[in-house]
């Protein structure tokens, strides 16, 4: 039984201070190639840079399960050198513009040390606080001598990982947390099924690498593994919060349905009825929006059963989210039990 303790922690420690902004997933896709050789059948890196990993069981009529977890993190783009170390940049991913000014980041190969400049509160009208800060009046600043670094290069927050009590704090916990969980099923890959890995690339800017790494495997049913925003804050208003989506500390998030995703019914009830007879705390996530990379594999070849199953964090995309161990625990531990058990005439029974 693959299991969190120590070793994990620090393997997760070094993929979350790892930069892998997407389409320069580099970083990550060493570490993982190094932590998953000899326990896999056959490793390959296909044309976009997924890691494409295979497992083959031992028993009769196995299913062939595809496994999806993305390497890369939201982050910038080097767009022009303005100067004495000063560049214009555009964002890749989701990134909330009104939380960057003044946030460290690190740019380049060699983690360059950077900071998103915008005027200070003291330079600036009245009238402009009350407008939202356009992404094209930002710069990262590098300081003068900053040859090493050129339009194209990637950039990221600067947090590094810490431990906090029970939880985890760091930059690209979505999806470190998956890729770490991953890497521990290629090492204890269930022998009742072919163990399909895909390490994907370029999910955070439109699923890309899970479209081809899915076409390639041409798996019986697909599971990704990613980490979902847990909304479970106090209401603004100071009412109970009843809108949550995930809440922390609850155990894995089971998907139902996200933007692009109506997760099967039968490896809904699958995953649910494993955790319940293993003891094992989940929740639904609430449907709404969002993604996984899910929504680009169910709607390849001929259409492949897919769910999504996420570990809880705050904060996504920002320069540093929140998630408690217990529930990286729990995913892992939920998504080997579900393996494990999983019959071969899964897919035959009734979708409803």
């Amino acid at each position: 039984m693959p299991s969190i303790g120590n070793t994990q922690l620090k393997l997760l420690e070094e993929l979350c201070n790892a930069m892998a902004v997407s389409g320069d997933e580099g970083e990550v896709r060493q570490i993982v190639l190094d932590e998953i050789k000899g326990y896999a059948d056959q490793v390959k890196v296909d044309a976009l840079g997924n890691i494409l990993a295979t497992h083959a069981g031992s028993g009769e009529n196995r299913l062939k399960v595809m496994l999806a977890a993305h390497m890369d993190e939201v982050g910038f783009m080097l767009a022009a050198d303005e100067g004495e170390g000063i560049f214009r940049f555009e964002t890749l991913g989701s990134i909330d513009v009104r939380q960057l000014p003044g946030k460290a980041v690190i740019v380049g190969k060699e983690h360059l040390p950077g900071v998103i400049g915008a005027r200070p509160i003291h330079l600036v009208k009245d009238e402009e606080l009350k407008n939202k800060i356009p992404l094209d009046i930002l710069r990262i600043d590098l300081g003068p001598g900053s040859a090493k670094v050129k339009p194209g290069d990637r950039a990221t927050f600067a947090t590094r990982f810490q431990r906090t009590g029970t939880s985890i704090i760091a930059k690209a916990l979505d999806d470190r947390l998956g890729v770490a969980a991953l890497i521990e099923l290629v090492r204890h890959a269930p022998a009742n099924i072919d163990l399909l890995a895909a390490f994907t690339v370029q999910e955070e800017v439109g699923l890309r690498g899970a479209k081809v790494a899915a076409y390639a495997f041409d798996p019986d049913l697909a599971i990704a593994v990613d980490s979902t925003p847990a909304n479970d804050l106090p209401a603004w208003d100071g009412e109970e919060n009843t809108a949550y989506n995930t809440k922390l500390g609850l155990g894995p998030a089971i998907y139902v349905a996200d933007g692009g995703t109506l997760s099967d019914p039968r490896l809904i009830r699958h995953l649910a009825a494993t955790a319940e007879a293993e003891g094992i705390p989940y929740q639904l996530r609430q449907p709404g929006g969002g993604g996984t990379d899910a929504g680009a594999i169910h709607r390849q070849r001929a259409g492949i059963p897919s769910i999504s199953v996420s570990v809880p964090g705050r904060y996504a995309h920002s320069a540093a989210s929140i998630a408690r161990i217990e529930d990286w625990k729990n995913t892992l531990a939920l998504l080997h039990a579900a393996l494990s058990q999983m019959p071969p005439e899964l897919l035959t029974s009734e979708r409803v």
